[in-house]
């Protein structure tokens, strides 16, 4: 884009790491690829403001905090399906050994998820946290001890899953 200097040096810099935040948020490679896009258009059309102003990764990290939200906020509820679908590999996702804490965690409602992907892999105060999902500080906490109690006691019922997991 000759029109947008910095944008596709910002792409090509930033995609591994925002697909990996994707799917720490989504628990799916595809739907974090989708979400990645999703913000990286919404991103292209507000670049001009946004590097002059604002932290980029920070504005398309809150984006797709904010755009997943939404999704669940639609939906309420997560698609059933009576076979998981091929599962692809991509360096960019963690490996094997971690799988059962990401499937612990991709179990968690959404709310929790997001929650606890925001305050341990994003590093963010419980304020920055509210602030980026729309709910006040003490549904924060509450999220984040709800959720982290459901991942201390489904991988202490699981020993399989705790094996797997350093």
């Amino acid at each position: 884009m000759d029109d947008e200097p910095g944008f596709d040096d910002f792409v090509a810099e930033q995609t591994d790491a925002l697909l990996r935040y994707g799917y720490v948020l989504t628990g799916s490679p595809h739907d974090a690829a989708d979400l990645v896009q999703e913000a990286l258009v919404r991103l292209c059309g507000a670049w001009p403001r946004v590097r002059l102003k604002d932290s980029p990764h920070s504005y398309v990290r809150t984006t797709m905090a904010r755009l997943h939200i939404s999704v669940w906020r639609r939906r309420r509820r997560e698609r059933l399906i009576g076979e998981p679908p091929e599962r692809v590999h991509h360096e960019v996702f963690p490996p094997d050994e971690d799988e059962g804490l990401w499937e612990e965690l991709a179990a968690l409602p959404r709310r929790q998820r997001a929650v606890l992907v925001l305050r341990y892999y994003e590093q963010l105060s419980d304020a920055e946290i509210a602030k980026v999902l729309g709910i006040s500080p003490g549904t924060v906490r509450s999220q984040a001890f709800r959720g982290l109690d459901k991942l201390r006691s489904s991988l202490s019922s699981s020993p399989a899953t705790h094996r797997s997991v350093r």
